[in-house]
């Protein structure tokens, strides 16, 4: 960590988190408690069936739901306790990055686009959180994580199937962006590129060929504009798109330029997982790795953001 980072560890953090510790004790200890003492319940109402009708069954079965809803009866209270960690955690280190931070966004950023360019796969109930916003080198940018769901059916009954669990990204672009270009990594995966010239009306999207053969094994290009969509995509902005992959340790990292408002934007997604999480409640809190997680996640991100962003004519080491 860096010397701001390590200053808010050690003269807010980490005496913060130390006055939390008898609660987080407190916290574990109901959790434990609710837990094992319905799950002996549940023993006992599964013997007493088991002593009626013989059933082996009753006992597993009756143990295993007092067990689970003595796990979320319990866990009420460490689960608070996690969320104003996390918000407390999340919002001091991105004032350090000169960001604002939000646990949900009130309105998640341009989501209905991301849909609308087969940047997301279709879904049934969706959540956000965890919004970072802010401006680099002169462009706005915001951060936000969203988690979809579909709902299956088997047989008779239904389930619920997580579709995409990652980052969205909302970047004012610095360069002239006319028209639309959509980069994905494997349009099987979504809803099929073919439905959006539906989706935009007049404007047709037919595939680019791009510059690069390497990046052209590994990303698929369409747009309404050939020329302009391969002056967007020059190699040095393909491999910072495959470098921001890596750093949000995610796959499948797909992306859209377009004109929004007068002004260039990119919208990015990637599927990262949770991230920006304030770690295990059943440990310290007064640990370091706990905030070094978090500052890694987002420093990484911040640097590839610049990157994407920086004019080609600086270069990668501008």
């Amino acid at each position: 960590m860096n010397e701001a980072f390590q200053g808010l560890w050690r003269e807010t953090l980490e005496p913060w988190l130390a006055s939390l510790e008898a609660e987080r004790k407190t916290s574990v200890s109901r959790f434990i408690a609710w837990a094992a003492g319905m799950a002996v319940l549940g023993l006992a109402i599964g013997g007493y069936f088991f002593s009626r009708q013989g059933e082996f069954m009753f006992l597993f079965v009756a143990a295993f739901f007092g067990l689970v809803a003595g796990m979320m009866i319990g866990g009420r209270r460490m689960e608070r306790l996690r969320k104003s960690i996390k918000a407390e955690l999340n919002t001091k280190i991105a004032e350090v990055c000169q960001l604002d931070y939000s646990l949900a966004p009130a309105e998640p950023a341009r989501f209905a686009t991301f849909r609308a360019y087969g940047l997301l796969p279709s879904y049934t109930r969706c959540g956000f959180e965890d919004h970072f916003a802010g401006e680099r080198l002169g462009c706005d940018f915001e951060l936000y994580e969203a988690h979809l769901e579909e709902r299956r059916r088997s047989g008779k009954k239904t389930h619920w199937v997580t579709v995409f669990r990652g980052v969205l990204i909302r970047i004012n672009f610095p360069r002239k962006v006319e028209g639309v270009t959509v980069i994905t990594r494997d349009k099987g995966i979504f809803n099929g590129l073919a439905a959006l010239g539906h989706s935009f009306g007049s404007k047709k999207l037919e595939r680019v060929a791009l510059v690069d053969p390497e990046f052209e094994k590994a990303f698929e290009v369409y747009g309404t504009d050939q020329v302009l969509a391969r002056y967007m995509l020059d190699p040095a902005f393909m491999e910072r798109l495959v470098r921001l992959e890596k750093a949000l340790k995610g796959k499948n990292v797909r992306a859209a330029f377009d004109e929004h408002s007068g002004e260039g934007e990119l919208l990015i997604a990637a599927e990262t997982g949770n991230q920006f999480e304030a770690g295990s409640m059943f440990k310290p809190l007064a640990d370091e790795a706990r905030i070094r997680t978090i500052i890694d996640d987002l420093t990484r991100v911040i640097d590839i953001i610049e990157n994407l962003v920086k004019p080609p004519e600086l270069g990668e080491g501008g």
